[in-house]
């Protein structure tokens, strides 16, 4: 079975600043589709079950590793995305579309 390239930064643990802007990123974009509270901690959770249920999946591959400091960095990423997101900061995805003159 071939090896997926992984996206590596070159530094210490460089992986896990990987983990929390993926995540980041992943919770900040729908968390500026969804505005409702329920639906944010519905998204949460999820996207942190699906981050642990990830690193479970990789240990039973065999050839990727299981780290739970990749569950703890996915949780710190759903957080810092759940800061971004309005009402603290702008809705972006709002902002674009009127940008581009979608809206």
């Amino acid at each position: 079975m071939p090896v997926i390239p992984v996206l590596q930064l070159p530094m210490e643990q460089g992986d896990k600043i990987a983990h929390v802007l993926a995540y980041c990123v992943l919770m900040s974009w729908f968390a500026n589709l969804y505005g409702k509270l329920h639906q944010r901690w519905l998204l949460a959770v999820g996207f942190i079950a699906m981050g642990i249920a990830l690193e479970f999946v990789q240990r039973w591959m065999g050839f990727r590793t299981f780290e739970i400091a990749d569950m703890v960095a996915g949780t710190l990423g759903v957080g810092v995305g759940w800061l971004a997101a309005p009402p603290r900061l702008p809705n972006y995805l709002a902002l674009l579309e009127r940008a581009a003159g979608v809206t």
